[in-house]
């Protein structure tokens, strides 16, 4: 296979160091011939254009004063990108030799794929694995499952399949997705917009697929904690954003009544009872935030197409 020309898109957010462990883990990779490295250094309050390139010098850097979230990060990467892949990455992966060419080699398979993950492991626990593919967004509870999720990698996910939505943190897609679907959306501006762009694709008649044959390696949770008030609030306000966007008149209706029922009464009694007062009062303008947003973003929502079809079937049977 000619080896295409493969942009890597990653977004810098204060974490110099970590994106500089990324380039020399690019600079040592076995795709190097044929890739485009570019890092958008978000939030920029210096220009570490410099640093970057000692690490590795064919870098571009694309430096933005102003914080524009992961997705109005990665399409700053995307619209400078020349590639006919555009692999987005999170700047806490390390990749490995094979990763690339592999993930590619996907594509090939099939001209319905729009993304594909990779398999995704934990860096600091490399046996065991963080993303094996998704399952769809539940109606009832505006959430999914990461199938593999903290289980020991034995082969049992060695098989690829579709998977109804890419992971932010390792996804790459077509050129053509970018002109059929558009650029990620940006009005989330941090979590579920990934899921969002995928449910785009799907609608747009791309298939989502999960790669295992490529590894990379992934320090989680680097950029925000594991909680903070940051991510309470956009997986709060994200979570009823989405579904108030994917899902018909009646389905949000019917989360709504688990959401008010069940998540938002547990989430308070155990904010409370921790004595996390502003997290608490954080995920209640959350609420208020998801609901009130702006209708110009709520398109009419078409059903979304399964991630398994009669053709995708055969496919993963043939190869």
């Amino acid at each position: 296979m000619t080896k295409p020309r493969v942009s890597i898109i990653t977004v810098n957010y204060r974490q110099a160091a970590v994106t500089c462990a990324l380039l020399d883990s690019l600079a040592a990779n076995s795709y190097r011939e044929h890739l485009e490295i570019i890092v958008v250094d978000n939030g920029a309050l210096e220009d570490s254009t410099a640093l970057f390139k000692q690490h590795h010098p064919s870098v571009k850097v694309i430096v933005s004063p102003e914080n524009l979230g992961f997705a109005g990060g990665n399409n700053l990467g995307i619209r400078a990108a020349t590639g006919g892949f555009l692999f987005l990455v999170n700047n806490d992966t390390v990749f490995t030799d094979g990763l690339v060419e592999n993930t590619v080699r996907r594509f090939v398979t099939n001209p319905q794929i729009g993304a594909v993950s990779p398999k995704i492991r934990y860096f600091y626990t490399p046996q065991y694995i963080q993303y094996a593919g998704f399952t769809e967004i539940n109606i009832l509870t505006g959430r999914n499952k990461t199938i593999g999720k903290n289980e020991q990698d034995n082969g049992q996910h060695d098989t690829a399949r579709p998977t109804p939505y890419a992971h932010g943190a390792a996804m790459m897609l077509r050129r053509e997705v970018i002109d059929r679907v558009g650029f990620m959306p940006e009005e989330y501006f941090l979590y579920y917009e990934e899921l969002d762009w995928c449910a785009q694709m799907r609608r747009a008649g791309f298939t989502i697929w999960y790669e295992p044959s490529g590894v990379i390696y992934h320090k989680e949770s680097a950029s925000v904690g594991k909680m903070s008030a940051l991510k309470m609030r956009y997986q709060t306000r994200n979570r009823l954003l989405f579904m108030r966007r994917n899902q018909s008149q009646a389905a949000f209706i019917f989360f709504l009544c688990y959401f008010f029922s069940v998540t938002v009464p547990i989430n308070s009694v155990r904010l409370l009872l921790s004595k996390q007062r502003s997290l608490f009062l954080t995920f209640i303008q959350s609420i208020t935030e998801g609901l009130s947003f702006s209708p110009t973003f709520l398109p009419s929502v078409a059903p979304l197409p399964a991630p398994h079809s009669e053709y995708v079937q055969k496919t993963v049977q043939a190869t």
